[in-house]
């Protein structure tokens, strides 16, 4: 998503007239797009900006923070005779002009007066969670991104989240939840898929619950929920064993937008960030499998398999459910792919707030059941605003580093496992980089795969190659 929201920040400053400096030390305008995740990723921003303002380098030079710290008063505070703007990454075109209009104005008050307007805009009504698009999401997502490549494209479908997990800054940091029209997603894949780009990405921090309505709810609706309302921890709901209820002839839902994708002509890959297990449905894993151009890798987070702290976490599902959705999962691609490779993979937090030695066991025992191809770890780190923020973080640091890496030692096993299968088998590579005479690309299912070949220009190419050997992060082959 912040790769997506550099690619925008870059087309708009161009259609204004910048371009990119060569140097950090040569530019007159440096925009941070900002991560707040991880206290590591904060803590390099306060570095990045104070060396830019301490070393000899052009002292007219503006600053711009956007992205999650942009929002935090905290980082307001600290940065505050260092940095020129603060600003929500949808806000940026308007927050940007004025900056260049009034460069003195330190340009809280414009954002706050921003903000009050997008409220306006803005309201979630109980029965359908936040699909009301404010102006300035749409504005923003309208801008005409300047891509890092001319075969792998970033979609953004949705912005903001209305699950408030207890660790997550995300609906602090973006604001609620809101679908962009199906017709412009599709329109923009369409064009990029005739300007010849191969792999689209589809953004979303809870990309399974999209829903595009042609009915949306009224901004004074009487369904409009407070954020303080929202940030109260919610208790999960018991899981019925039967399917969502149908979708409204009148919306579009993540299942339905993926048809519509898949059904435009052209040869390319469609990829999705990221997947939330509460509205992981039946009819998305068979959409899933049954899709031509839609890749075999599904990234589905359980970030523990102890149900004490996935509620904790207020991620309202059950360790049993989410192991339901991936027998479900597997099921789906033995009857409709049997002949082809899927992976899984997930996110897992390590060292969250009270989180026993037998709770932590619970997370490596659903990695020893899922047999997953990839895991992202993560040791918990507090975050200012959420609920987390208030429990004592009682795990220390070296038991987190522990954790991981006991977490990553079953990762390794079950990589490997899973990467054998494809020992001596023909596949379909996507070429992305070249280097020291070696291609590298990537599977359907994710695999990265070192390709060694004397031809030239297969960055960006499609091609088939046999696998020669097998290691535990990657493959490696030749041109068939």
């Amino acid at each position: 998503m912040n790769i997506s929201d550099s690619e925008r920040i870059a087309g708009f400053l161009e259609n204004n007239g910048y371009e990119l400096a060569s140097d950090i030390k040569d530019a007159d305008l440096v925009i941070f797009n900002t991560c707040g995740v991880r206290q590591a990723a904060e803590n390099r921003v306060y570095s990045q900006v104070h060396n830019l303002r301490t070393k000899n380098y052009k002292p007219q030079t503006k600053i711009i923070l956007t992205g999650c710290l942009a929002n935090r008063k905290d980082v307001q505070r600290r940065l505050k005779n260092k940095v020129d703007l603060f600003c929500e990454i949808k806000n940026f075109p308007e927050a940007f002009q004025k900056l260049i209009e009034k460069p003195s104005v330190k340009t809280l008050d414009v954002q706050r007066a921003m903000k009050v307007r997008d409220i306006q805009c803005l309201s979630i009504d109980d029965n359908s969670l936040g699909h009301l698009m404010s102006k300035y999401d749409r504005d923003y997502l309208n801008i005409i991104p300047k891509y890092q490549n001319n075969f792998q494209a970033y979609v953004p479908i949705m912005t903001g989240c209305n699950n408030f997990c207890a660790y997550c800054v995300i609906p602090y940091a973006r604001g609620r939840e809101t679908s962009r029209p199906a017709t412009e997603i599709i329109s923009e894949i369409k064009s990029l898929v005739n300007q010849g780009y191969k792999s689209i990405t589809l953004l979303g921090q809870n990309v399974n619950s999209y829903k595009d309505t042609s009915k949306s709810p009224s901004p004074e609706g009487e369904g409009a929920r407070r954020a303080d309302e929202a940030q109260k921890v919610v208790e999960p709901n018991p899981f019925s064993s039967k399917e969502k209820v149908p979708d409204k002839a009148d919306e579009v839902t993540f299942p339905q937008l993926l048809k519509k994708i898949n059904a435009i002509q052209g040869k390319f890959w469609i990829n999705f960030v990221s997947s939330h297990p509460k509205d992981m449905s039946d009819g998305l894993i068979e959409t899933i499998a049954k899709s031509k151009k839609v890749c075999e890798n599904i990234h589905l987070p359980i970030q523990s398999g102890s149900d004490e702290i996935i509620q904790k976490m207020n991620r309202k599902y059950t360790a049993k459910h989410y192991l339901s959705l991936v027998r479900k999962i597997k099921l789906a691609f033995k009857k409709y792919k049997p002949d082809v490779q899927y992976a899984l993979t997930s996110d897992i937090i390590v060292g969250f707030p009270s989180e026993t030695k037998k709770q932590f066991l619970q997370s490596a025992e659903i990695m020893k059941k899922c047999k997953y191809d990839m895991v992202f770890f993560g040791q918990y780190s507090p975050r200012p605003g959420t609920v987390a923020w208030k429990m004592k973080d009682n795990v220390s640091k070296p038991e987190k580093e522990r954790r991981e890496q006991f977490l990553n030692e079953i990762l390794k096993k079950t990589a490997f496992a899973n990467n054998k299968k494809y020992n001596d088998t023909i596949q379909e590579v996507l070429i992305e980089t070249q280097k020291n005479g070696n291609y590298f690309g990537k599977t359907r299912t994710g695999k990265n795969v070192k390709i060694i070949s004397n031809k030239k220009n297969l960055v960006g190419q499609f091609a088939k190659i046999k696998i020669i050997k097998i290691n535990t992060w990657n493959l490696e082959g030749e041109i068939k």
